[in-house]
């Protein structure tokens, strides 16, 4: 006798039936379980056809963190070219004569991050993946001038941040967050992440000052030096504290351990524009190009739009926008993301601002990717805010958009990867998904997060998004457990 058709269907969907039902018990019973089950959780789980197979809270909205970037980073993939550049510029606000600038010498950005200290491939053995020198491109700058037979500048040395709006700091970031590298200002220039790398070290015995060094060092910040070493330092004390008496001088102050490692810490400069221009003159400088003016700075988009409608004296070329995608998947770099989505402003709407480049990233997710309105609400482009919100779901739908679009090899590469690269490098190592996870991390007080793509044995990929959100334990147990979610998601 004949089976009917209706039992045949019946019996081609259990298995995927009992498969979608056994991963929602796995993973109800880690979220279920204490001590994690008194925290917030979003989860949505859906394979490459955009079906859901499982969710909680997936229409909830959440502080994302830095999963924040996948939304630049998708809004660049698709509206931006991925070898397109920017040019930074040299102008001469004054006639040149005999050799002299009569006049100020005006530096120019349009948004180029990559002056700075980084790898640009996450296979950093490629040939100019990485650059080791931020200041490189500006003695490019310097030897042009020099081959132009510029040898004094009259005026001053200005940098010229007016391409984006005068606006560098967003105002939802916290305040004590601002002194720090991740909050660094956000302007048209930028040099060595707009921060100062401080060195700093056990002096040469207990009750001594400990070693400080600033790098770069132009010359014109100072820091005073209130740390003391150490014979011990109790467990969770210590470390280094940093704040500014002015934008070019800084305090230090701490207790470091004698015979403690020397470590680094990353501060943030309050006038990125000058501090370019100062790295400038440096390299002018360095080159035998005299100045005879002051460093100085400005947002004012007019004081020298009428040197800007002449040919530059000089210009260099960014790295091209596909590869300041590594820098803001892989570590997660701020600066880069906030320059990015400024950047996006500016291409798209031609304003290079935060309003700008939010609006434009609405209009995408909801023209573009088909995320409903009521899914998301965001204010910066890094996470660094707390006021931004996104449903899980609405990543779901995102990373599903990006997988289908021709530019999503570059975004693959440049994801994290399980136990190998970027931010999940060191997470789920030895489990049945290293090297099978490509997730991008978010972490900010009480918040993780981590969404991407995991492959399964079978070779198919399945597309998550975990949120989690007022949670009262350490990063690292919540991180565990996201992970251990994460491999459920990966088996059969």
């Amino acid at each position: 006798m004949h089976r009917s058709l209706t039992t045949l269907l019946l019996l081609a969907s259990a298995p995927a039936a009992v498969s979608a039902q056994s991963l929602a018990k796995r993973l109800d019973r880690l979220l279920d379980a204490a001590p994690f089950d008194r925290h917030h959780w979003g989860v949505v789980v859906v394979d490459t056809t955009g079906k859901v197979l499982y969710q909680r809270n997936a229409t909830r909205l959440f502080v994302p963190a830095s999963n924040t970037k996948l939304v630049v980073t998708a809004t660049a993939t698709a509206l931006l070219p991925p070898d397109g550049t920017v040019m930074t510029s040299v102008y001469a606000a004054g006639p040149v004569e005999g050799g002299v600038v009569h006049g100020d010498l005006v530096l120019y950005g349009r948004g180029d991050p990559t002056m700075s200290r980084r790898c640009f491939d996450a296979d950093t053995t490629r040939a100019g993946a990485c650059e080791t020198d931020p200041a490189r491109r500006l003695r490019e700058l310097a030897a042009q001038l020099k081959a132009k037979g510029i040898r004094a500048v009259a005026g001053a040395v200005v940098g010229d941040g007016s391409y984006f709006e005068p606006a560098t700091v967003h105002g939802t970031w916290e305040g004590d967050d601002l002194v720090w590298w991740y909050a660094a200002p956000v302007s048209g220039l930028a040099f060595n992440d707009n921060s100062l790398d401080l060195h700093w070290g056990p002096g040469p015995e207990a009750g001594a000052p400990g070693r400080l060094a600033i790098e770069p060092d132009l010359g014109d910040v100072t820091l005073e030096n209130r740390t003391v070493t150490v014979a011990a330092v109790p467990p969770g004390e210590g470390g280094l504290d940093v704040g500014r008496m002015g934008p070019l001088s800084l305090w230090a102050a701490g207790s470091i351990p004698a015979g403690g490692p020397p470590r680094t810490s990353y501060v943030a400069l309050p006038d990125p524009n000058r501090f370019a221009a100062s790295a400038l003159r440096r390299a002018l400088a360095d080159s035998g190009i005299a100045i005879l003016g002051a460093t100085e700075s400005t947002t004012d988009s007019m004081r020298y739009a009428a040197a800007r409608r002449a040919a530059p004296l000089a210009e260099t070329r960014s790295r091209p926008f596909r590869e300041w995608l590594v820098p803001i998947l892989g570590p997660s770099q701020n600066l880069f993301a906030e320059m990015l989505l400024k950047q996006v402003g500016r291409q798209v709407l031609g304003e290079g601002s935060w309003r700008a480049g939010i609006a434009v990233e609405h209009r995408f997710l909801i023209d573009s990717v088909g995320v409903d309105s009521t899914q998301f609400s965001l204010r910066d482009g890094s996470g660094l805010s707390h006021v931004n919100v996104v449903s899980p779901l609405a990543f779901a739908r995102l990373l599903l958009w990006l997988r289908r679009h021709p530019g999503f090899p570059i975004v693959e590469a440049a994801l994290p990867m399980a136990g190998r690269y970027g931010t999940i490098r060191n997470r789920m190592v030895g489990t049945a998904v290293e090297g099978r996870v490509r997730a991008k991390t978010g972490s900010i007080f009480r918040v993780n997060a981590l969404s991407g793509y995991v492959t399964l044995p079978s070779g198919r990929t399945r597309i998550f998004s975990i949120q989690t959100n007022n949670h009262d334990l350490r990063g690292g147990a919540m991180t565990a457990q996201m992970d251990s979610v994460v491999v459920e998601i990966g088996r059969k």
